[in-house]
């Protein structure tokens, strides 16, 4: 009798789509949090192949940017990291991708809800101690090209960065045709949460397992940064890539790859 049940339990479950099919999708999630003067739109091509493989993938856009048009005085660093946590809902074995300041958010993140987060992986990004800012961190940068393009307005708040210099700064390797999008959709950076420290503890942020993607022509964040931030947050799992600063445009495959190896 009990074995007639559960057959009949199983077949009703089959076709009504109940969770039994559940074991063939990735229990970790991939949760994705883009940088400074990007969007959410910028990892479409990213986020397309993991989704082949099974992957739950979620793409975070921060209030603020792409069609996003909160005031810039609105905007917090906390504000940022609520955005985050407000994706991640109550999901857990979270795998947390930061790209440039995306670092500084993800590791907010953890600090705050560090039983849902399995691992951080920096993707060219900023990865900071407790009390520093990007600004503090950027300062240390000798080989950024930042210097030569940024238009801070202090009045309105923002950074910009000027139209000749946005490729070279970020994506000189991209493809013309996003290029091209990337340069006419291009607006300026708030400034207060850049300038904001994160406050992080060895007991929540510190036990998290992190990795580290460096990009070797990166003319945002020099290679020398990335490396020394990578080896004062003691990170011995690292990767590299033979691009810019935007390798989600001009390697896609590659960067999705490399955060399907690390969802498993």
């Amino acid at each position: 009798m009990r074995k007639s049940i559960t057959t009949a339990a199983v077949i009703l479950m089959t076709a009504f789509g109940a969770p039994i099919q559940a074991s063939t999708v990735s229990p970790n999630t991939i949760v994705i949090v883009h940088g400074a003067w990007s969007s959410a739109a910028d990892f479409k091509y990213v986020e397309a192949e993991l989704k082949k493989s099974g992957n739950e993938v979620i793409t975070v856009n921060l209030p603020g940017h792409g069609a996003d048009n909160t005031p810039v005085g609105s905007l917090t660093m906390q504000g940022y990291v609520d955005a985050v946590k407000k994706a991640i809902g109550t999901r857990k074995n979270i795998i947390l991708v930061g790209h440039s300041f995306g670092g500084m958010v993800i590791s907010e993140t953890a600090e705050q809800i560090p039983g849902q987060i399995k691992k951080l992986i920096y993707l060219c990004a900023y990865l900071p101690n407790n009390g520093e800012s990007l600004f503090s961190i950027s300062a240390a940068d000798k080989e950024t090209h930042i210097g030569q393009y940024i238009q801070p307005d202090e009045k309105a708040g923002v950074v910009g960065i000027a139209k000749e210099g946005i490729l070279d700064f970020f994506a000189a390797d991209a493809p013309k045709n996003i290029a091209d999008v990337l340069v006419a959709n291009f607006k300026p950076e708030p400034m207060g949460p850049m300038a904001t420290p994160v406050a992080l503890t060895d007991a929540n942020f510190g036990k998290i397992n992190k990795v580290y993607i460096f990009t070797e022509n990166d003319h945002a964040i020099g290679l020398t940064l990335q490396k020394s931030m990578a080896k004062k947050a003691n990170i011995t799992k690292t990767y590299s890539l033979p691009t810019s600063h935007t390798p989600f445009f001009s390697q896609p495959g590659d960067l999705a790859s490399i955060l399907r190896k690390e969802a498993k």
